[in-house]
């Protein structure tokens, strides 16, 4: 700990000389899961890009406090090797234990205890002019703090360091694939797993309005005898996603569901290769073989550490979908039939998600969302190559969600307007926590997470006028394929020379 505070007193020192002086600075972490752009200024960040350690265990509590920068990998590594493991694991190692609190983050065992912010019991937080307190649920003082910083995207404090809660691990997951013909389908086999208290961890692929597949997990020390454990995390297994499938055609007529054993990190992990199944838009943009040798051959580009570091690096980022959205059970078909009507993106992600209590909302969590479970539906795709198509989709989800009582990540791009952005959000309260934490010079939420746009409200959807460098500059990575290989071999020099393209913007 004497590290971690001798740190704390110099970020601490920092903070309150800009708060002295009134400049607005931004958070600097070394790396984002996030497909926004990042704009940010070497002589205005604050860099917490060296908090990345677990500080402390407590085995009679099954807590371990640690700060933000532990990646998901670090973290199960750490638990598991004292007999623990994280409450919610987020599905990419390099998801970084601040970036679930303060994003909105879920996985499958989010329909048992929620998004990841659930799992935290306190955090510390350094207020905009410097100070540092602790914030917890059980403090009926910081009760506001902590859950207003849970999702507010670092808006409100910087946070360094958070307490989480644990569980006993096993050996394996035995996974349970559960064939599926209909959306309906779906949410009956979701529905029927979430009841049956032996089960640990649910989620599911629909590869087609009439084809998908849901997965139930159960933590156990015994592989499931004469069949071997499967891994999905060497260059040789298959991509999740394939394997997935493969086993629905093979088993869709059968009585009995199949079942497998699975390593527990390597289950937690799985999606990791590919990035769920954004790699093989990665094929198609280079217009490369997609078979078993290729994937072999370039698995170490396929690591979701190399492809969000190349799709930033490319700016395919700002022509991608990728959304997480969750609406109730009542109108999730609804939506995937809209959905499918509107982009014919295949595969979806499902993933089931337990609300929070009213009093004990994260700020993400918008103040609308009633005490149904919600089902987390995963997009992921090329978007319209014209630039008002694209921008129209992404506001035409937007629309959608709130129209069926849902909730958007906020993890992507955003396209509200102001007003839209507040009729779901708590205004009011956000705006009176930031000024009694002197939190005004952070970039507000809405700032974070807007893209600047002209006539949004008269429907032009005009980008903000470029400078004539930055526009040839851009225009010039467009081009096919020169984006695309611009963004390899930035992802390659960074794994070679831990280079980091955040703070070049």
């Amino acid at each position: 700990m004497d590290q971690h505070n001798s740190t704390i007193s110099q970020l601490s020192a920092s903070v309150s000389s800009f708060h002295r002086t009134s400049t607005p600075f931004r958070i600097y972490h070394g790396s984002t899961l996030s497909t926004r752009e990042s704009a940010r200024r070497k002589n205005q960040i604050i860099d917490v890009s060296s908090l990345n350690h677990i500080l402390s265990f407590d085995l009679a509590t099954k807590r371990v406090l640690v700060e933000p920068n532990v990646p998901m990998d670090a973290l199960v590594a750490a638990t598991t090797a004292k007999g623990l493991l994280p409450q919610v694991v987020m599905e990419l190692p390099n998801i970084t234990v601040g970036g679930g609190f303060a994003g909105t983050s879920g996985e499958s065992s989010s329909f048992k205890y929620g998004l990841f912010d659930r799992s935290v019991t306190r955090i510390q937080v350094i207020l905009g002019n410097g100070e540092v307190v602790w914030a917890s649920a059980s403090d009926s003082e910081t009760r506001p703090l902590f859950f207003a910083c849970a999702g507010s995207c670092g808006s409100l404090g910087v946070i360094t360091a958070l307490e989480m809660q644990l569980v006993d691990t096993k050996r394996y997951i035995e996974l349970a694939y559960l064939p599926v013909s209909s959306v309906q389908e779906s949410i009956d086999a979701l529905e029927e797993a979430e009841h049956d208290p032996t089960v640990d961890y649910i989620d599911g692929i629909l590869y087609s309005l009439t084809s998908g597949v849901i997965m139930v997990g159960r933590l156990t020390d015994q592989a499931i005898p004469s069949k071997p454990p499967q891994t999905f995390d060497k260059a040789s297994d298959p991509w999740f996603y394939m394997h997935a499938e493969d086993i629905l055609k093979r088993t869709q007529n059968d009585k009995v569901p199949y079942r497998e054993s699975i390593p527990v990190a390597s289950y937690l992990f799985r999606y990791d290769r590919a990035v769920f199944w954004s790699g093989l838009r990665a094929f198609k943009y280079f217009a490369t073989p997609f078979n078993r040798i290729t994937r072999y051959l370039l698995d170490p580009f396929m690591r979701s550490r190399v492809m969000v570091h190349a799709l930033h690096r490319s700016g395919l980022s700002s022509q991608t979908i990728i959304q997480d959205l969750a609406v109730p059970y009542a109108t999730c078909e609804d939506f995937i039939k809209w959905t499918d009507r509107q982009t014919r993106l295949w595969p979806l992600w499902l993933c089931p998600v337990k609300p929070a209590p009213d009093k004990e909302r994260s700020f993400s969590m918008g103040a609308h969302i009633g005490h149904d479970m919600l089902l987390d539906i995963g997009i992921w795709g090329m978007g319209p190559k014209d630039g008002h198509e694209f921008i129209k989709l992404n506001r035409d989800f937007e629309a959608k969600v709130a129209e069926l009582n849902g909730l958007k990540c906020l993890y992507a791009h955003a396209y509200y307007t102001e007003d839209e952005f507040w009729s779901i959000y708590d205004e009011d309260q956000y705006k009176d926590l930031r000024r009694k934490y002197h939190a005004e010079s952070l970039p507000s939420i809405f700032d974070k997470v807007k893209v600047d746009l002209r006539g949004v409200e008269s429907g032009d959807y005009e980008p903000i006028e470029e400078s004539w460098p930055a526009w040839a500059s851009r225009s010039f990575w467009d081009i096919w394929p020169l984006g695309g290989l611009y963004g390899v071999a930035s992802a390659t020099k960074g794994l070679l020379v831990q280079s980091d393209f955040l703070l070049k913007k």
